[in-house]
């Protein structure tokens, strides 16, 4: 077991004379969700002493850039205008620094079935699965491709859109029939669906920091939905999940599942900080589901729930690594 995962990470100083523009709103599904971590990284971020303000990326954005250029970025857009790599390059573009994996690897990530590939390259477990853009689901017949994804990833299948988050457009598939409805609400969110084989067991998310001394994976968070679905509502609605913090797994598991989450980590590329999704099988076996390059912020999400239970200050941690992509050039 490597230190990074056997240890939790230490903190260092904050620097509080820096001036941070956190960006959240956007136009992606996901807007709504996103203003409420924005405001939360704000919250933390002033808690801390840590001069931030909070702005839109929208076209007001540069001018603001280049007129008072900030020390340091923090992106809590999230969907497509956060996570898919755009933005970063534009800031890459205007110099302006920003915590957070760089365009390519933002890119690389928010592709689910490209990150699959890489992940499966790279010899870390994740599902069987099958992309299908919109386009080839119809002109080779919808009735024939559902048939041989069914025959060749079995049932029951999960449904989700290549490129999303917060569950939007997703569902389990127990029965064939159900099939067809669960692609047509995925493909309402993204023109490319991915199927992949469901793999039954416990739902837990490893936060991966790196506060100057390399990646560390905070402890597992368990989530527990009520209806057994880990959908946008589970995720955003009080009373409809329970999380367990840390994760109800053996100490072997969980150091296993740090290790996964950490290689998955460094697979992608990524840098700073990133959401790993698994699911734990039955014999204990760790599963990548997928990697998010801007995890959520608000009050129920799971990389805040990570940093409680490693007895860390949030606004310590997002202030060390703003601290950290200050520096950054």
């Amino acid at each position: 077991m490597s230190a990074t995962a056997a240890e939790q990470p230490v903190v260092p100083p904050v620097t509080a004379d820096l001036h941070v523009l956190v960006l959240a709103g956007g136009l992606s599904y996901e807007r709504d969700v996103s203003l409420r971590s924005g405001r939360r990284v704000l919250d933390a971020l002033r808690a801390v002493g840590v001069e931030a303000e909070l702005r839109d990326a929208d076209v007001a954005l540069l001018p603001a850039l280049a007129a008072d250029p900030p020390d340091a970025v923090v992106i809590a857009l999230h969907g497509a205008t956060g996570e898919d790599g755009s933005l970063r390059g534009v800031l890459d573009l205007c110099g302006v620094p920003y915590v957070g994996c760089d365009a390519r690897a933002s890119r690389l990530a928010w592709d689910k079935p490209s990150a699959k590939a890489v992940l499966r390259e790279a010899g870390i477990p994740t599902p069987d699965w099958v992309a299908l853009p919109h386009d080839r689901f119809s002109e080779l017949g919808a009735v024939a491709v559902l048939d041989r994804i069914v025959d060749r990833l079995g049932l029951p299948l999960m449904v989700k859109p290549a490129q999303g988050g917060s569950g939007l457009g997703a569902a389990v598939v127990r029965d064939a029939t159900a099939l067809p409805a669960a692609m047509v609400g995925c493909f309402a969110y993204d023109s490319t669906a991915l199927v992949e084989r469901y793999v039954p067991g416990m739902d837990v998310a490893v936060s991966v920091v790196d506060l100057g001394d390399g990646p560390r994976a905070l402890p597992a968070v368990e989530i527990v939905p009520r209806n057994g679905v880990y959908d946008y509502a589970a995720r955003y609605t009080a009373g409809r999940t329970t999380w367990h913090t840390p994760a109800r797994l053996d100490a072997a598991v969980a150091d296993t599942v740090a290790e996964v989450a950490l290689a998955a980590h460094a697979a992608l590329g990524l840098r700073d900080l990133s959401r790993v999704d698994l699911i734990v099988d039955a014999d204990g076996r760790p599963h990548v589901l997928e990697v998010n390059v801007s995890p959520g912020m608000t009050e129920t999400s799971l990389l805040p729930l990570a940093v409680q239970a490693a007895g860390l200050d949030f606004g310590r941690v997002l202030g060390s690594l703003v601290t950290r992509a200050a520096t950054r050039t």
